[in-house]
């Protein structure tokens, strides 16, 4: 008997898991509340430089997706992009039922000046000054940048997302309020909302 094939999990989505994973680890040693938002660490600093280089590359696709001749190089040009395309990605809130969070990683997109979100700044401080702003990679910016991150995937992947085919699941993070549909199944199936516009 050979080996089959099956349906396989994009890279990107793989990617988030693993750092989802590696925050479930971290968890064991700093728990994941407000009380511990300004904890920063060099593990810390691992979450939120990885997951804020990933939202880089995603968003950059996503404006290729949306517009094939988009030069968008930075946050400022994806926010225009993308916000004018999604409109809702602003809104768009994150659970983590485990540890009582709701984030809401993109909330400064909603405004019209469209300013880069603290973690985000937070990532190129820490990423181009780390000596000098190293407690920017506290709790606080590494959940909200893990968030951000699981927020441009769905978009990014949102037929699959749509049609509830973005498998396995996250262990942690949710979308929030009407962003999913719950199936039940052998296992949980979240199928996100049509709200993913």
């Amino acid at each position: 008997m050979g080996i089959q094939r099956s349906h396989s999990s994009p890279s990107h989505w793989r990617y988030f898991l693993s750092l989802e994973e590696d925050l479930h680890q971290l968890a064991r040693f700093i728990e994941p509340s407000e009380k511990n938002f300004p904890t920063y660490s060099t593990e810390l600093a691992a979450l939120l430089l990885s997951a804020a280089s990933e939202v880089d590359v995603l968003a950059k696709m996503i404006c290729k997706k949306v517009k094939k001749d988009s030069k968008a190089r930075n946050i400022g040009h994806y926010a225009s992009t993308i916000c004018k395309a999604y409109p809702r990605v602003g809104e768009f809130r994150v659970e983590i039922p485990k540890f009582g969070l709701k984030l809401q990683p993109w909330e400064s997109w909603e405004e019209k000046s469209r300013n880069s979100p603290p973690w985000w700044k937070a990532y190129n401080q820490v990423k181009h000054e780390r000596n000098v702003h190293f407690d920017q990679a506290n709790m606080k910016h590494s959940l909200n940048a893990l968030a951000g991150l699981y927020v441009v995937l769905l978009y990014f992947y949102r037929d699959l997302a749509l049609e509830g085919r973005l498998s396995p699941n996250p262990s942690l993070f949710r979308p929030a309020g009407d962003y999913r549909t719950v199936v039940w199944d052998t296992e949980i199936l979240i199928q996100y909302g049509q709200q993913l516009t």
